[in-house]
C-alpha cells in the first residue's frame, strides 16, 4: 500500500501556560513519546478559568497526538470540541485549519465523503479571508481523497495548484509532499517514469528538511520501494522497505498503522517471490494492529487480508487441511483462479 504525504495545520496559537508545561519543542518530540497528560491539565485549567483560548490550544495538540498516533476517532473528537470554541469566538483562520486536519482525520478513516466536505469547507473559508497556507493544504489534502477514490487525474489537478502555492511562497514541507503525492497519482496511471523522478525530488526535500530518519522520508523510501516492485526490482525494493519499518517502528511505535501498512507491503515483496515463510508472519502482525487503530471495515482491513488469503491459496491443499478447517480451505482454494 502506498503511503501518503498527509498535510496537517497546527490551529491554535500557543497557549499562555506553554513554558510552564514545557511545551515549546512539541514538533521535535517523536510521535510515540507525546505524553497527552500535560495537555490534558492545560485542558482543564483553561476551562476552569474560561480561558478559550489556552482551551482551544490545548484541544489542537492532544487532536494533534492521537492523530500521530493513528487513533482517528479520538482526534476527531478533540478537532469537533476545538471547532465549537472557535466558531463561538468567530476565528476563521483557526476554523479553516480545523476542517482541514477533520479532513485528513476522515480521510484516514476511509470516510471519504466526510473528508470531502470538511475540505470544501476548509477551500472556501481559505479562499474568503486569503489564507494561502489553508488554501494549499486544502488542494493537498482534497487530492489526497480523490487519490484514494481512484480519481486519478483529479487528484494530479489539486496537487499541482498545491505545488505551485507551495513554490510561490517558499514552504518547502508542502512542496515535498505535493511532489510526493503527485508522484503516486502518476505510479497509478502507468508513469513510473515520471513517479519515480517526483518520489526523488520529495524524498531529497524531505531529508534535507528533517534528516534520515522522519516519518515523512519513511513514506517517501515506501512508495519507492513500491515502484521498484512493481517493476520487478526486488532487490532495490527489499533494503528500502527494511528501513521504513526500523524508521516507523522508532518514531511512531510499533502498533502504529503506519507499521502495518509497511509490514503488509514487505510481506507482499516475499509473496511475489514466493517467500510464504517469511511473508506469512508480517501479514499475521499487520492485521491486529490494522483492526485495533482503524476499525473492522476499514478499506486497509480488506486490502492486507485479501493480500494473505491470495498468499495462503499458493500453498499445497496438504498444508492447508491442516491448519484451516473447511469453509475457510474453499474459500482460500477459490481465490487461486480469482
Amino acid at each position: 500500500m502506498i503511503k501518503i504525504n498527509k498535510n496537517q495545520t497546527n490551529s491554535a496559537q500557543a497557549s499562555n501556560y506553554e513554558t510552564e508545561l514545557n511545551l515549546e519543542n512539541f514538533d521535535q518530540i517523536a510521535p510515540k513519546k507525546h505524553d497527552p497528560k500535560i495537555y490534558q491539565k492545560l485542558l482543564k485549567k483553561a476551562q476552569d478559568i474560561g480561558d478559550k483560548q489556552s482551551e482551544v490550544f490545548a484541544l489542537s495538540r492532544l487532536a494533534m497526538i492521537y492523530q500521530s498516533w493513528g487513533q482517528y476517532r479520538e482526534a476527531i473528537q478533540y478537532l469537533h470540541q476545538q471547532l465549537v470554541i472557535i466558531r463561538e469566538i468567530n476565528d476563521r483562520y483557526s476554523e479553516a485549519n480545523t476542517l482541514g486536519n477533520l479532513g485528513a482525520a476522515y480521510q484516514s478513516l476511509g470516510q471519504y465523503q466526510e473528508a470531502i466536505a470538511h475540505l470544501q469547507e476548509q477551500l472556501a473559508i481559505a479562499q474568503e479571508i486569503g489564507d494561502i497556507l489553508a488554501l494549499a493544504n486544502a488542494f493537498g489534502n482534497l487530492g489526497i481523497t480523490y487519490q484514494f477514490l481512484g480519481q486519478y487525474q483529479q487528484a494530479i489537478e489539486y496537487f499541482q495548484k498545491q505545488l505551485e502555492i507551495a513554490q510561490q511562497i517558499g514552504d518547502k514541507t508542502s512542496e515535498a509532499n505535493a511532489l510526493s503525492n503527485l508522484g503516486i497519482s502518476y505510479k497509478y496511471q502507468g508513469d513510473f517514469y515520471q513517479a519515480e523522478s517526483l518520489f526523488l525530488q520529495g524524498l531529497k526535500i524531505h531529508e534535507e528538511l528533517f534528516g534520515g530518519n522522519n516519518p515523512s522520508v519513511a513514506s517517501n523510501l515506501n512508495n519507492l520501494a513500491i515502484l521498484y516492485q512493481d517493476q520487478g526490482k526486488y532487490a532495490e525494493a527489499e533494503p528500502l522497505y527494511q528501513r521504513v519499518l526500523e524508521i516507523w517502528e522508532k518514531q511512531l511505535g510499533k502498533e502504529h498503522p503506519d507499521v502495518a501498512t509497511n509490514l503488509n507491503n514487505l510481506a507482499a515483496l516475499y509473496h511475489a517471490q514466493g517467500k510464504y515463510a517469511e511473508a506469512e508472519p508480517l501479514y499475521q502482525r499487520a492485521i491486529p494492529i490494522l483492526i485495533a487503530t482503524l476499525g473492522e471495515n476499514h478499506p486497509n482491513i480488506q486490502t492486507v487480508r485479501k493480500n494473505y488469503f491470495r498468499m495462503l491459496s499458493q500453498l499445497p491443499d496438504e498444508e492447508l487441511s491442516q491448519r484451516f478447517p473447511p469453509e475457510m480451505i474453499e474459500y482460500i482454494q477459490s481465490l487461486r483462479h480469482a
